[in-house]
């Protein structure tokens, strides 16, 4: 959008042509710099009108400019300078300017151009019936048309066109504003807008309108969301969002960020007044002010510590799905959440070369339908940890740590868990190329448990344990001309102390663990605190690792996990359950950029069969592209108890240079239905981008069911993004 601040009359001719004809009547000879060469094929005096006139292939070079006419007339008297005829104007960069007449005064304050027209070397081209210059910062065309893609030779239509009845640049405010815009894609007029204003983009930032979002959603109807970027400060802004819906009331959309000398804050806000509505807009309850908050900060507090927050708050449990709110568990801090939930946090962070702390206080809100009662939902006030690492030299590393915990809610057990643990851990090679590492552990735990039925009349709980062990491995490695290969048979035993988990101690931190490749072969396999694997173990693996010169490679990690003594205290879904656990393995293939596969997978340790796979697959080829993930999780090992199945597809099909094919599909195969199910064609240029998908969503949440939607989404080059997002 910079070439409307050079399309002004006052431009064409702003540094050329009162310096070209100043040499004609200034007694002194300009200095070598501002020396402007005029040639034409006549030049003559008119002394009675005091006209100075150069005629016939006119041509003027100052500092790189070329200006050429069929005629140039100085004004002695007025000093103003007129170009006529084919004129044309090549700047240093290589824009071009083109008018039929151009005019100028001496002090360059106004001006005009007849006919205008210019392009940019990117294929920028404008135009317009008039271009004026009122004054030092204003500029104006008439009947403008505005584009930023090339026209091929023999085309006419660009891809997408602004036309407008007048447009403005007032460079003292840096601002461009439209009155009677139309976009027009592919010569057909997309959008009418009365009024429209953005900033420079290449000047500082500026407030003004931003591109509209437009939608049509089968909740809330025909959708209009306008945007005004207000540049508050060079270190904070805000946009504000109106959103227009036929079917229910309208909503205002907040973004604000703001940057501070040691960090920065940003948050995302709605709010509406309304009643609760269904999938099809169908409203019920009471008129509330309803909204929802997502925020977050950090900032650094010296070299090695930095404290920061996130909030998510929302005043519904349907609201972010009624009105397709964006960023539900985005990562605000420290900590990430579980989907339906909403987590707000504040932390202090601290870390150098051989210490770690943090301490945080989180606190959740459900958003689920099976939470019934969320006050059953525990706050974490606060969660902390630190560890500082040893360097031993030829005897390893050993660490000492230290974490706290402590657990309130309204219906339900509170505790109070303070820990105290140190491992230590060295590498050797022994001879004949045998790795082996031996390792040990130990942990203090205390916590203090009130209203937990197993707890008994003691509210008070402590224990010790630990392990040691040691992990065997040895690696076969065999070059080839095409391909090296690296065998690694994996063994790893260990001893620890018997009878750890106790049923006094609620089960908080590891309700959701899952044994898999990369804790197969750690001396405690559970992750968190309130469970721990003690007893004997020993697992048993092999790795394997393939590459070839032409950049292929393959690696794979299967094996399998034994203990001496089945503990209750895990269940089957663990994979920690019995005296053996299932075999488990992970895979991988990376062809380069054309294709990359990775599966995890679960067998029974009886039969073999499949209890659960997971396989993520990227394909990029030259005209296709596609990210698809499936899952399949049996009854028996899945922590909802429920087999679960299904596939999530994304993917872009070029079928022309400019056209492609888009599809999506989230299918929850066991339930039979898509959750959502998307198939849309685009059109892609150098400089713009169109997509138009119908959207399908079988997903049921309370009153909220199937829904349908059609999305137009377009980018165009330095204007930025147009569109929906997800209105469904």
């Amino acid at each position: 959008m910079g070439v409307w601040k050079t399309a002004s009359a006052a431009c064409l001719l702003g540094s050329l042509g009162p310096v070209a004809f100043a040499q004609a009547v200034a007694p002194e000879a300009p200095a070598e710099a501002s020396r402007v060469s005029l040639t034409a094929d006549n030049v003559y005096v008119l002394e009675e009108e005091n006209l100075v006139v150069a005629e016939g292939n006119v041509q003027a070079e100052y500092e790189g400019r070329v200006m050429t006419a069929d005629k140039l007339t100085y004004n002695r008297l007025t000093a103003k300078v007129r170009a006529q005829g084919n004129v044309v104007v090549l700047e240093p960069d290589g824009t071009q300017r083109f008018a039929d007449e151009i005019e100028t005064d001496a002090d360059l304050a106004n001006g005009y151009a007849a006919n205008f027209a210019m392009r940019t070397p990117e294929g920028a081209t404008a135009s317009a019936n008039l271009a004026t210059r009122e004054n030092e910062t204003y500029n104006t065309l008439d009947r403008a048309i505005f584009t930023a893609c090339a026209l091929c030779e023999g085309d006419s239509t660009p891809t997408w066109a602004i036309r407008a009845r007048k447009a403005v640049f007032n460079e003292e405010s840096g601002m461009y504003s439209y009155r009677d815009a139309v976009l027009e894609v592919a010569g057909i007029p997309v959008i009418y807008l009365p009024y429209f204003a953005h900033p420079d983009p290449e000047a500082e930032r500026r407030s003004g309108f931003l591109f509209p979002t437009v939608g049509s959603s089968s909740k809330r109807g025909i959708v209009y969301q306008q945007p005004y970027f207000w540049a508050i400060s060079p270190y904070q802004d805000l946009t504000v969002s109106p959103m227009l819906n036929t079917k229910v009331n309208p909503l205002i959309e907040l973004d604000y960020r703001k940057r501070f000398w040691s960090g920065q804050v940003n948050f995302n806000g709605s709010f509406t007044y309304e009643q609760n509505f269904d999938s099809d807009g169908e409203k019920f309850g009471e008129k509330e002010w309803r909204g929802h908050i997502f925020g977050n900060g950090k900032f650094q507090i010296t070299d090695n510590w930095l404290w920061g927050f996130g909030v998510e708050k929302a005043s519904d449990d349907l609201y972010t799905r009624r009105y397709d709110i964006d960023g539900e568990n985005e990562q605000r801090g420290l900590y990430t959440n579980q989907p339906r939930l909403l987590l707000s946090q504040v932390f202090a962070q601290g870390q150098s070369s051989n210490w770690y702390a943090d301490a945080s206080l989180l606190t959740f809100d459900s958003l689920r339908f099976d939470d019934a009662r969320e006050d059953a939902i525990a706050d974490v006030l606060p969660l902390g940890y630190a560890e500082r690492v040893f360097d031993l030299d030829k005897y390893g590393y050993a660490s000492v740590n230290m974490s706290t915990a402590y657990l309130t809610r309204d219906a339900g057990a509170d505790s109070l868990r303070t820990s105290v643990g140190s491992e230590w851990s060295v590498r050797k090679v022994l001879p004949g190329g045998i790795l082996a590492e031996p390792f040990a552990e130990a942990r203090f735990d205390h916590y203090q448990i009130d209203d937990f039925p197993a707890a008994g009349d003691s509210s008070s709980v402590e224990r010790a344990f630990g392990t040691a062990g040691l992990e065997v491995s040895y690696p076969f490695f065999r070059p080839g001309k095409s391909v090296d290969i690296t065998i690694e048979p994996i063994v790893m035993g260990a001893v620890g102390t018997s009878g750890a988990n106790e049923d006094a101690i609620p089960i908080e931190d590891g309700n959701y663990f899952e044994l898999d490749t990369s804790s197969l072969f750690e001396g405690n396999a559970q992750v968190g605190y309130d469970l721990y694997e003690g007893d004997s173990k020993i697992s048993a693996g092999i790795s394997t690792v393939a590459r070839w010169k032409s950049g292929v490679e393959f690696s794979a990690l299967a094996g399998k996990r034994w203990r001496n003594r089945n503990d209750p205290a895990f269940d089957e879904p663990s994979g920690l359950d019995g005296t053996s656990s299932d075999w488990v393995g992970a895979f991988a293939l990376e062809l380069g950029n054309p294709l990359s596969i990775q599966a995890k997978v679960r067998l029974d340790d009886e039969t073999l069969e499949m209890n659960r796979i997971d396989t993520g697959l990227n394909l990029s080829l030259d005209r296709v592209k596609a990210n698809a993930l499936y899952y399949q999780i049996k009854q028996d090992v899945s922590q909802s108890g429920q087999r679960q199945e299904g596939v999530l597809l994304t993917s872009e099909v070029s079928v022309t240079d400019n056209y492609f094919l888009l599809y999506g599909l989230q299918r929850d195969i066991e339930g039979n239905r898509d959750i959502r199910h998307s198939l849309g064609v685009g059109y892609e240029d150098d400089c713009s981008r169109f997509e138009l998908v119908f959207e399908r969503s079988e997903q049921i949440d309370r009153q909220l069911g199937p829904s349908d939607s059609v999305l137009f989404r377009f980018a165009l080059k330095s204007l930025g993004n147009v569109g929906s997002s997800n209105f469904d």
